[in-house]
């Protein structure tokens, strides 16, 4: 269920948020980028439903979306990617998962979590930059599973095989999709080489 993806622009726009010196403009707006760009690849399995349109000259049918989507940043570094996947899919609805990792345990402590009415037809896309060690993402997608949610897809940029393998062990039925994974994970948790905290880098908080 673990996806890599590769393409010549994602590959250049990755360069750019790892290197160090890119400012939190720039770092932003290219993460913002390549969300849109990981967009079109996660939906390429979404449900579809035949519809008949008129055209200036005739009528013919159609397909389209037949999904409630609905996206699930993993706060806060997860809202870097929400604009850039809503504007390829502007009729999804949004919900947040508030955790924060202890710096101690390196566990998730969950602070919010709010979601958007779901149904059978929904298909939840968990966002957050980072797996590092699988810890956020296990415990949003434990919220995800208590509230009903029956199709799960995560989506971030950098992963490493620590957090994979925890993923993939206690949820063998999400997809996993990311462009990057790296080396390991820091004896602080940090994906190694990777590219830093992405929230901060984000937002300016340091």
């Amino acid at each position: 269920m673990l996806h890599i993806l590769k393409h010549p622009l994602l590959d250049s726009k990755m360069a750019i948020i790892r290197d160090k010196s890119t400012n939190t403009r720039a770092f932003s707006a290219i993460v913002d980028e390549i969300a849109m760009l990981v967009t079109y690849e996660i939906t390429e399995n979404l449900k579809t439903k035949e519809i008949e349109v008129e055209t200036p000259f005739e009528k013919v049918k159609c397909r389209t979306l037949d999904t409630n989507i609905i996206i699930v940043p993993i706060l806060r570094a997860g809202l870097g990617m929400v604009d850039g996947i809503r504007r390829i899919i502007p009729f999804a609805k949004v919900g947040h998962i508030g955790m924060y990792r202890n710096e101690n345990t390196l566990k998730p402590v969950e602070y919010y979590f709010k979601l958007p009415e779901v149904d059978d037809n929904t298909t939840v896309l968990l966002v957050d930059p980072m797996l590092a060690t699988g810890n956020s993402c296990n415990k949003g997608i434990d919220l995800l599973k208590e509230k009903g949610v029956k199709k799960i897809i995560y989506v971030g940029l950098v992963g490493c095989p620590q957090g994979i393998k925890a993923v993939e062990e206690r949820h063998p039925d999400v997809e996993i999709y990311l462009v990057a994974v790296d080396r390991e994970l820091s004896d602080i948790g940090y994906i190694l080489p990777g590219l830093g905290d992405c929230g901060d880098r984000l937002f300016g908080t340091k």
